[in-house]
């Protein structure tokens, strides 16, 4: 399991005054409890009060600490962008209001704000200081001024706390990822430093504190006549990937018919298709940004209500990026700028599906290193308290170097997710257990039997309960023990696949962990290399046969000799 993680920012900030009498620029970051941040984020903010206006510097502080002060008085369920819009609305028409009196005439101030709170980071802003991002060597402005543009007039601002009686703040958030760094300046910093070189002195990767200092030096440096003030915020580490953050991402998404191959979807280029199933198109892509092979899976909307899709391509988004194990398929995460309908990205995985493996003959031993494989998947993913629903060869993939990968996570059931409409819960009906059938959702008992007649199909090339059609219902019955059905199993193998199939969930294995210590113990026996088998051990109804015939001939032949 990747680590849950809690989210870890380091900051600094420096304000220098500079050439100017006094500092205007007022700069704050609250770090906030754990409580808070959960519910509300942390919050960074500069503000640089509008120069050769009477109280500038009250403007930029009040606007900075009402930010702090209210924000976590609002309902977490309105959002950072709206709460801090309920927050900053008053301030901007008192600070409008105070700026027509004669002690703080014209009073206004600039206001560059982050939000940092589960995994995104929102950006509010008004004026011309900015706010940065800097990934991998490469830094992003974030924020456009709020200031006339010719040049003889760029430090006019036409959008600015108190400038305007309504407040008109943007907005924008975009995702992070550990060791990003978050960075807002005042036009003393950014006005004299290239973004170039910003760049070289974010890529220095110091403390926060030290980087924000050497910013506004070098700014000073340059020949800054301005307040000059940054603030640096480094991203240590973020909370876990949660539903919620993944719904609301997919939530904006439209939903389209499936394209056809040869078509280009938001740069992927679909060269193949892999698969064409009830509910979903499978294709495998071309990353044309990266030159990376992918597989692409969309949904159809005519057989899987919106809902259902949504839910799904979710649920198999949020398994893939918290399920560490190498036999899992992973999922690759799309910037949201970028994807422009409802999908989901992986990994392409070269290789055979268990089902196309399947149509030729495997060998005891192969057969074993499958199963042992598949079933530390399915441990891997009960032990997250995640059923998969849907174990079925057709969801197993072999790769070329032996390796394997469970696929196929879209119908998976998380705790604490909310489930699908029931007539949307897709299904192979000879996978799944009794109990399915009379209204259990899934559990660890459900995957346990549908691995169980995944074993059975590998094994013993059959199914225990027999093949059973679309929306038909199998007829639990004892099955056939699978060695009768293939000789040269062992009784320990008999035993185990007889048992994980158990009609009553209670005579199965008590999990998958149990099941698999059955098959490394078994795989662990030596066994002597295959050779003559007696008659007698292949077919004891024939031998005995045989040997009544042979001793009915005797008895005629010695009755005739009398």
């Amino acid at each position: 399991m990747k680590p849950e993680g809690r989210l870890q920012v380091a900051a600094g900030f420096r304000s220098e005054r500079g050439h100017r009498p006094d500092n205007q620029d007022f700069a704050g970051v609250y770090e906030a409890s754990e409580t808070q941040r959960i519910r509300h984020g942390m919050v960074a903010a500069l503000a640089d009060g509008v120069g050769g206006a009477r109280g500038g510097r009250i403007a930029a502080e009040l606007a900075v600490r009402t930010l702090i002060d209210g924000l976590y008085e609002q309902p977490d369920t309105i959002g950072p962008a709206a709460a801090a819009q309920r927050v900053m609305a008053p301030f901007n028409s008192w600070l409008h209001a105070m700026g027509r009196t004669e002690s703080m005439a014209h009073a206004a101030t600039t206001f560059t704000a982050l939000v940092i709170k589960g995994r995104r980071a929102h950006v509010l802003h008004v004026g011309d200081s900015r706010a940065w991002h800097f990934r991998d060597g490469r830094l992003t402005l974030l924020t456009q001024d709020h200031a006339h543009s010719h040049p003889d007039r760029r430090h006019i601002l036409y959008r600015a706390l108190g400038i305007e009686e309504r407040l008109r703040l943007d907005h924008q958030q975009i995702p992070l990822a550990e060791h990003d760094r978050l960075l807002l300046t005042s036009d003393g910093v950014h006005g004299s430093l290239s973004a170039r070189r910003i760049e070289r002195l974010l890529a220095a990767r110091n403390s926060p504190e030290a980087d924000a200092a050497a910013l506004v030096e070098a700014a000073l440096a340059a020949g800054s006549q301005d307040n000059a003030s940054a603030v640096l915020l480094d991203i240590v580490a973020l909370p876990a990937i949660d539903h919620d953050s993944v719904a609301g991402d997919l939530a904006r998404l439209p939903i389209a018919d499936p394209p056809a191959q040869g078509e280009s979807i938001d740069g992927f280029r679909l060269d193949a298709q892999l698969a064409d199933g009830r509910y979903t198109r499978l294709f495998r892509a071309t990353d044309t940004l990266s030159g990376r092979s992918v597989a692409i899976k969309f949904p159809k909307p005519a057989l899987l209500s919106e809902g259902s899709a949504r839910l799904a391509f979710a649920r198999e988004m949020l398994v893939g990026s918290r399920v560490s194990s190498p036999f899992v398929a992973s999922t690759i995460a799309i910037p949201p700028e970028r994807q422009t309908r409802l999908y989901g990205v992986q990994p392409f995985y070269e290789g055979e599906t268990l089902e196309a493996r399947l149509a030729r003959p495997v060998d005891l031993k192969d057969g074993l290193a499958i199963a042992i494989k598949l079933t530390r998947a399915v441990a891997a993913l009960h032990r997250l308290d995640i059923i998969h629903r849907d174990i079925k060869p057709d969801n197993v993939m072999l790769l070329p170097d032996g390796g394997l990968k469970l696929i196929d996570l879209g119908v998976a059931r998380l705790p604490r997710v909310e489930e699908f409409e029931s007539c949307d819960i897709p299904g192979t009906p000879a996978y799944l257990a009794p109990e399915m059938f009379a209204g259990n959702p899934g559990d660890e008992g459900t995957d346990q039997f549908a691995l169980g007649v995944t074993l059975w199909r590998l094994f013993a090339r059959a199914w225990p309960y027999g093949e059973v059609e679309a929306f038909s219902r199998p007829r639990f019955r004892p099955p056939t023990p699978p060695g009768r059905i293939r000789s040269d199993l062992p009784a320990w193998l008999d035993s185990i696949l007889m048992r994980s199939v158990a009609i009553d969930p209670a005579e199965r294995f008590g999990d998958v962990v149990e099941l698999l210590r059955a098959l490394e113990g078994g795989a662990a026996v030596p066994r002597a290399a295959p050779g003559f088998v007696p008659l007698v051990e292949r077919d004891p109804v024939r031998f005995w046969q045989v040997v009544s015939l042979l001793l009915a001939l005797a008895l005629v032949v010695a009755l005739a000799w009398r």
